[in-house]
């Protein structure tokens, strides 16, 4: 596996591409009374020209109590099918703002909110990144498990994909 670490727009680049294509991730916020990580699956609404990820999300979860406590979050996107994942570590935002409400708002978020768009415990999280890593092929996963496989009987190391940390 090869390493190449991206920057700034290549590395937004790079974060909107795996999320845009994976589209639900794991969001882990952390609690205050716990060594643990709370982590629930979340659909992002958009990632930015700044790099920052949005989403909508209820005033109601676990996870706004979290953050409301520690803004700290861990996002973690996985697609075995392609081999390609995401991990990223940032601060959260938690806001109302009406603007972004209406903008992300879709026949999705009517199942999660039951007043509709006007619900009061709709809330907007902004993650903005501090730090990232990802793992994808270079090419198909079928040329990949070859690759592996040829590496394993020959000994001979293949290109099988690329990791890298991302800097914005």
């Amino acid at each position: 596996m090869s390493t190449e670490n991206l920057y700034n727009q290549e590395g937004i680049a790079k974060i909107r591409e795996i999320i845009d294509k994976i589209d639900i991730g794991m969001l882990g916020s952390y609690p205050a009374n716990s060594a643990f990580l709370h982590a629930v699956p979340m659909s992002r609404q958009e990632v930015d020209d700044a790099g920052n990820i949005w989403y909508l999300f209820s005033s109601d979860s676990e996870s706004f109590f979290h953050i409301r406590e520690n803004s700290q979050v861990s996002l973690l996107y996985s697609d075995p099918s392609s081999y390609t994942f995401l991990s990223i570590n940032g601060s959260a935002e938690i806001s109302s703002d009406r603007q972004r409400i209406e903008k992300y708002w879709n026949k999705m978020m009517e199942g999660w909110f039951d007043a509709g768009i006007d619900d009061p415990r709709i809330r907007v999280l902004k993650v903005a990144p501090e730090e990232a890593q990802y793992w994808d092929t270079k090419s198909n996963k079928l040329v990949t498990l070859w690759k592996a496989a040829v590496s394993a009987v020959t000994g001979v190391e293949m290109d099988k994909g690329r990791s890298g940390e991302i800097t914005i």
